[in-house]
């Protein structure tokens, strides 16, 4: 399967301010495959070691921080030959090794000719911690679910994909590209983004595979919640875990404490959802006063929203059976849009560098899905997943924010189009909002 990472993995290896990588990204993923992948492809050989499997390994980092030393111990423990420049060396599983992450100091210090990346699951959690770390020595790089248009090239729809690729103006898609991507999104709903789920789907064809292999992926993330150091955290951890489907489908979408559990206040449970953020398992989106600069500076910290890491995770866990998939806009629709949003969030984190906001205000209730910043300027969008596309949320923050609004954007089910300053942008495309919105700015600057 292509993962487009590995583009950004290439930007890495071939720049000359390289420094060791470190590859984050939720349990199952496919950190350790790409990698290796990578490696494969872009290096003569590659060295791999991986803490959990060879725990004696650990000792090489512990009694030194002489990284010839340790790379000779390396090679002469595992066999790898390892030659500057055309050698990736891959330390997998660090958490359990944490001393690794502080000798990557010294790799970049006085042996930068080596090739260093490592991963690991829980890894957030990890970097999270209040311990010696090598600040400014390594590099970073987020690998999440895959994306739409991954599924479709892993699909072997690689036409379609080349069809939008093609897009240069803001006109209509044509139906013989409309109706199939519109059927294939329906199916990334059921897989989701996880490679091993898209694996069954694309090679086996195997919907119950689907089934089982996400139900697995849910109960190993279930597992890890007993890793928590301290061990009352456990059970808030999993009740906030098992709410998020409800929190999500609700009107309202801020997040609630009670909803995990009746009478439950922040200050008990904050640490518990903080952990789930820190694994990369959801997102934190906060509500924002106003569209300003930095967008960070506006959040309202007390209200927020969470979404789950990826859209087949949140529609196993909702119990949303793959037979919606022959049901027209029911995945689309079902639980007030929440499987949309998610997928909408999925892929703005994926496109934009600042995480998105919210905007809304009560009294009576106006809310915008999403602000996200692009270059100076910030944008709503709205996600309509039901027949009726009135933006009244829209239309009420144009009408407090007309100097700041260059451009609103809707995602939907209704075609391409530019109304007014209202970009329409199919579901489907979402992985091209970026660009659809510069395609927009232009014609509205020559109009």
């Amino acid at each position: 399967m292509e993962r487009l990472i590995i583009k950004e993995l290439i930007k890495w290896k071939n720049s000359k301010y390289r420094k060791p990588l470190i590859i984050k990204g939720v349990r199952q993923v496919g950190k350790t495959w790409i990698l290796k992948e990578f490696g494969k492809i872009h290096y003569e050989n590659v060295a791999y070691f991986n803490f959990d499997e060879n725990s004696e390994y650990k000792q090489f980092f512990e009694r030194t921080k002489d990284v010839n030393r340790i790379l000779q111990n390396l090679t002469l423990a595992s066999g790898y030959k390892i030659i500057p420049k055309n050698t990736l060396i891959i330390f997998d599983e660090v958490q359990d090794c944490p001393e690794v992450l502080n000798t990557l100091k010294y790799f970049h210090e006085n042996a930068n000719e080596y090739h260093v990346a490592c991963a690991g699951s829980l890894l957030g959690i990890t970097l999270a911690k209040p311990t010696s770390f090598p600040v400014g020595m390594v590099d970073f790089m987020q690998i999440n679910p895959m994306t739409f248009v991954e599924f479709l090239i892993a699909n072997g729809d690689e036409n379609l994909v080349e069809y939008m690729n093609s897009i240069k103006s803001i006109e209509p898609i044509l139906d013989a590209f409309f109706n199939p991507l519109y059927e294939k999104l329906k199916m990334y709903y059921i897989t989701g983004g996880m490679p091993e789920s898209v694996k069954i789907w694309t090679q086996e064809r195997e919907v119950e595979g689907i089934q089982t292999v996400l139900s697995n992926i849910i109960s190993a993330y279930e597992r890890d919640f007993a890793k928590y150091p301290d061990i009352k955290e456990y059970p808030k951890i999993s009740l906030i875990w098992k709410s998020i489907p409800s929190q999500i489908s609700k009107e309202n979408k801020k997040f609630l404490y009670k909803v995990a559990k009746e009478g439950a206040r922040a200050r008990e449970y904050e640490d518990a959802l903080q952990w789930l953020v820190d694994a990369n398992l959801v997102s934190k989106i906060y509500r924002s006063s106003t569209p300003g600069l930095p967008m960070s500076a506006y959040d309202d910290l007390s209200a927020f929203k969470i979404y789950l890491v990826d859209v087949g995770l949140l529609r196993r866990m909702s119990m949303l059976a793959p037979n919606a998939f022959s049901e027209k806009n029911r995945l689309f629709t079902e639980f007030k849009g929440a499987l949309s949003e998610n997928y909408i969030l999925q892929s703005l984190r994926n496109q934009f560098e600042a995480i998105p906001r919210y905007w809304a205000i009560d009294n009576p209730r106006y809310e915008v899905d999403f602000l996200i910043q692009r270059g100076n300027d910030i944008f709503p969008i709205e996600v309509k997943a039901e027949d009726n596309l009135e933006s009244k949320s829209l239309k009420k923050f144009k009408e407090k924010y007309r100097e700041k609004v260059k451009l609103r954007v809707r995602f939907s089910l209704d075609n391409l189009k530019l109304d007014d300053d209202v970009l329409n942008i199919p579901l489907f495309m979402s992985d091209y909002a970026d660009i659809l919105i510069g395609l927009a700015l232009d014609r509205l600057s020559i109009n």
